[in-house]
């Protein structure tokens, strides 16, 4: 990434670049006036006007906005001197070299092409970065814009753009952590020298040792098919110390009598899925995969087991990011709740299926378990969930892709003891402007939670909803 470099210098570096931040930078990440490392930073007038104008509200645009403008006047009021010998952040970098903050108090005298509108914000602060490239032609002055027409235009005329990237967590998403390792057909020769096995519980633990060890990560699954005559290996990761680690074959819930609320696992990964799932050691579960993988239907029918069946919570929230696909249809009425509902068309449909497992309860059983279900199922918005404790739950977030890693963080810390928070989603369905495959808040937490012993993570593979839904995923 550009605008990141490996190591400051002790000596700021005369070849450092000046970049002029747009205003949808700074509302969408705050602290990126801190991300810069060396290189100067050049905030124009006219973005300080788009701070101004989109402060107020409680959506997350206008809290970022209030952030970015207190890091601002944080930052004037420690600087002494004049403004125009720009404001250093040598202090927010435990002494590092680090650039400097300019904020425009001169006229742009640099005239934009006769086709770019001068009264438009955005052209504005392309008319200062042009202006800056004229007035410092030693220097590489760049414009930083989450806009992509409004970076082509910058080029269009000259003027180096870039997206801002260091919100991104992976640059290629193929890199995301999938929660599952095929161990090789010679594991077992590297691997197996010396090794103990034993039974606890109804598992069977391994302990190996090898070169592939230090590789895996706690909670991941490996696997073998192996050869047509001997069964395959379902494992997860226990313990690493080393180059030795501790595995521990899963529960098999593809057969009927290990069924979670009727349901069974139909592959591989759904299987991998409910041994996370229903293991109360295990405080935070991502899932992700595309639609019709059943992400929905074996979180419910896990939270239903362990609520309803095992008590292990006391009820199931749900909540997800209220972002339509289509045209806004407006306001709607009733309680938070009611407003709710519409969005939560996927838990509608998964509760039918979940409600009609049970074929010897008959009508009047299916009646009284949809309404025994429906008392414990809290739906919640996120915009009242600052400043929550939940107790006891098992919290799960539909469409997390949407989350920026801010929300995602906020939504995380409510949870109390004995609180369990499943996300969901499919980064290839982001409907949240400025946020990517590589800066998505479920991105961010399945790379930040690998590894740890209370998390687990699976990308579910393989669509089970229809062979229609299916072969539509493959060639659409």
């Amino acid at each position: 990434m550009i605008q990141k470099k490996p190591a400051a210098t002790s000596k700021k570096s005369p070849q450092s670049k000046l970049f002029v931040l747009d205003t949808n930078v700074l509302m969408h990440d705050p602290t990126c006036l801190f991300r810069f490392e060396e290189h100067d930073l050049f905030i124009p007038i006219c973005t300080l006007e788009e701070l101004d104008a989109n402060k107020k509200g409680m959506t997350e645009v206008a809290r970022n906005a209030r952030q970015a403008s207190r890091f601002l006047d944080e930052l004037v009021t420690a600087t002494a001197g004049t403004l125009g010998d720009g404001m250093s952040l040598e202090k927010r970098s435990n002494g590092a070299a680090t650039g400097r903050i300019y904020l425009q108090t001169d006229t742009v005298t640099t005239p934009l092409p006769g086709n770019l509108a001068s009264g438009k914000a955005d052209n504005q602060i392309i008319g200062v970065a042009l202006h800056q490239s004229k007035v410092q032609p030693k220097r590489h002055v760049i414009l930083v814009s989450k806009d992509i027409n409004m970076r082509i235009k910058a080029r269009a005329i000259g003027i180096a753009a870039e997206d801002y990237f260091n919100d991104k967590v992976l640059e290629d998403t193929e890199l995301l952590y999938s929660g599952v390792t095929e161990l090789p057909a010679n594991f077992w020769d590297e691997h197996g020298k010396g090794m103990e096995s034993w039974q606890h519980q109804g598992h069977t633990f391994y302990r190996v040792t090898g070169p592939l060890v230090p590789k895996l990560l706690i909670n991941e699954f490996v696997y073998q098919e192996g050869p047509d005559n001997t069964p395959p290996l379902y494992a997860i990761v226990r313990e690493i110390k080393g180059k030795t680690a501790q595995l521990e074959t899963l529960k098999d819930y593809t057969h009927q009598k290990n069924n979670v609320w009727g349901i069974t696992a139909r592959n591989r990964e759904q299987n991998m899925a409910l041994n996370l799932l229903m293991n109360p050691e295990v405080d935070f579960v991502t899932l992700l995969g595309q639609a019709g993988t059943g992400k929905t239907l074996l979180t419910l029918a896990a939270g239903l087991m362990l609520t309803l069946e095992f008590k292990v919570y006391s009820e199931i929230i749900i909540t997800r990011v209220t972002v339509p696909v289509g045209e806004d249809i407006g306001f709607l009425p009733g309680t938070e709740e009611e407003k709710m509902n519409p969005w939560m068309g996927a838990l509608e449909d998964n509760l039918d299926v979940l409600n009609k497992t049970d074929d010897e309860a008959g009508e009047w059983g299916r009646a009284a378990t949809r309404d025994l279900i429906r008392s414990r199922i809290k739906v919640k918005s996120l915009n009242f969930m600052r400043g929550r404790t939940f107790i006891n739950k098992f919290l799960i977030i539909d469409e997390a892709q949407n989350l920026t890693p801010k929300q995602m963080k906020t939504l995380i810390t409510r949870a109390g003891p004995g609180t369990k928070v499943v996300c969901l989603g499919n980064i290839a369905q982001i409907d949240t402007p400025y946020l990517t495959e590589g800066s998505s808040g479920l991105t961010y937490v399945v790379d930040r939670f690998k590894g740890w012993a209370h998390s687990g993570h699976i990308t579910l593979m393989r669509g089970e909803r229809s062979r229609l839904a299916d072969h539509a995923a493959e060639i659409l």
